[in-house]
This record gives C-alpha cells, sequence and structure tokens, in this order.
C-alpha cells in the first residue's frame, strides 16, 4: 500500500494534534506552518478525521481542533481508513467482482496477505507510540528551516 498525500498529512496533523494534547485546542494555522502544510488544505483533511470521530472542533475565540479521545486510544488504522478508504494495495481485495477472475486469482491472495500485514502494524501502533518514538529519537518538533 502506498498511503496518497491526503494520508500522509492527515497521520502528520494528528501527530501534531497528538504532540500538544492537553493543552486545549489547536489552531489550523499552527499544524498547518509546524507541519508545512497547506492551511486549506489541512482544513480539508480535518473534515473525515472528524467524521470519524477522531478530531473535534471547537468554536469560538479560543477555538481550534483537538482529538476527540487521548493519543493511546487512536490507532493509526483508525487515521488510514477515515483518510483512505482500504489498506488493499489492489481493489480486487475488498472486490472480487472487479476482475475476471474474482477469487480464482493467485495473486489476490498476496495483495490479501499484504493488506492484512498492513492492518496488523496500523492497527498495533497508537498516536501515543508516535509520540513516544519521536520522543525517544531526539527530533526537533519543527525542522529547523521551518522556525
Amino acid at each position: 500500500m502506498k498511503l496518497s498525500a491526503r494520508g500522509r498529512h492527515s497521520m502528520e496533523a494528528m501527530f501534531d494534534l497528538a504532540i500538544h494534547y492537553g493543552e486545549g485546542p489547536i489552531l489550523i494555522r499552527d499544524v498547518a506552518m509546524r507541519r508545512r502544510i497547506s492551511e486549506q488544505y489541512l482544513a480539508q483533511l480535518f473534515i473525515p478525521l472528524r467524521i470519524a470521530g477522531l478530531v473535534r472542533s471547537v468554536r469560538g475565540a479560543n477555538g481550534g481542533f483537538v482529538l476527540a479521545k487521548e493519543p493511546a486510544e487512536i490507532r493509526l488504522s483508525e487515521v488510514v481508513k477515515a483518510t483512505e478508504g482500504s489498506t488493499a494495495p489492489s481493489e480486487c481485495v475488498d472486490d472480487p467482482r472487479v476482475c475476471w477472475k474474482g477469487e480464482h486469482c493467485v495473486t489476490r491472495d498476496i495483495w490479501a496477505e499484504i493488506k492484512k500485514a498492513t492492518d496488523n502494524i496500523l492497527d498495533a501502533i497508537t498516536l501515543k507510540d508516535m509520540v513516544e518514538r519521536w520522543r525517544q529519537s531526539g527530533q526537533p518538533e519543527v525542522p529547523e528551516e521551518v522556525i
């Protein structure tokens, strides 16, 4: 599976909210600046994340976005599903009717195994895990060229 820009940027935005979890609502403008993503594009990415119940918006002068659950409760599989849909590397895995070979295709079995492995990995990692990996890496939150 290859994540689209939409999936990658959604993951970055969720990671940013996880880093700042507990600090109150975060402005899209701030996430966009830190992650080097267009503010307008990022606003569009938050729509499916909100619909999936992963983020919620807070209105008002101190408004912005917050994670709808604790970072330890949000799995990467949820983020990918909300923004990408299926992780199948081929459409036939989710719907065998798209190919004349249907369920009698050897390569379809391989694609299904790849999907299962990908799903297992994404389901095993939470936003909290990502934040912990980042903290252990010693990398700055924002690349110096952004500051």
